[in-house]
């Protein structure tokens, strides 16, 4: 059976391994049992996008990115934005991670849709924001978003993940 990271084996593996490079502050986003990841850029989705079983059939959102103001804010009015974050995780082949928003997040009517980073992902990943609530959200480029939850496998998987997204946004 498998086993989530704690804290003090999260530090060893950015030292050693660098399951995580281009953090801003480790003794800050390594938290007790996982690490935040922060925000880079935001963007707002211009069209629709398509899924179909077979992933010939897809069709990426299209998305424009939103600057912050002078101060680095984002004002963000309700609806949906796709997020980038500012580091790039390495997941290697005995892990998997999963996340969830910080709860700060969703006192404020807002949340983070995310999807599993798979063993052997590596790149700069991207979430959706869902502003809830109806007076919007502003939230500050470099704010800590989501915590990532880290799992170690039972054994190695033979082959990681070698999808279009392997290297994004870096």
């Amino acid at each position: 059976m498998g086993t989530f990271l704690v804290r003090e084996e999260l530090v060893d593996l950015i030292q050693t391994r660098g399951l995580v490079e281009c953090l801003i502050d480790t003794e800050t986003q390594v938290q007790i049992n996982g690490l935040e990841l922060s925000l880079c850029a935001v963007e707002t989705f211009v069209d629709k996008g398509v899924i179909g079983f077979h992933n010939q059939e897809r069709i990426l959102s299209k998305t424009n990115a939103i600057s912050p103001d002078s101060d680095g804010w984002f004002l963000l009015q309700q609806g949906q934005y796709k997020i980038i974050f500012n580091e790039i995780v390495n997941i290697p082949k005995d892990m998997m991670a999963i996340a969830r928003p910080r709860s700060s997040l969703l006192r404020c009517g807002v949340s983070v849709e995310t999807a599993v980073w798979d063993s052997g992902y590596s790149g700069r990943s991207e979430a959706l924001l869902l502003v809830h609530n109806s007076y919007g959200f502003q939230v500050k480029k470099d704010a800590r978003l989501i915590q990532l939850l880290f799992f170690r496998l039972p054994e190695m998987v033979n082959q990681g993940y070698t999808g279009i997204y392997h290297g994004e946004n870096i």
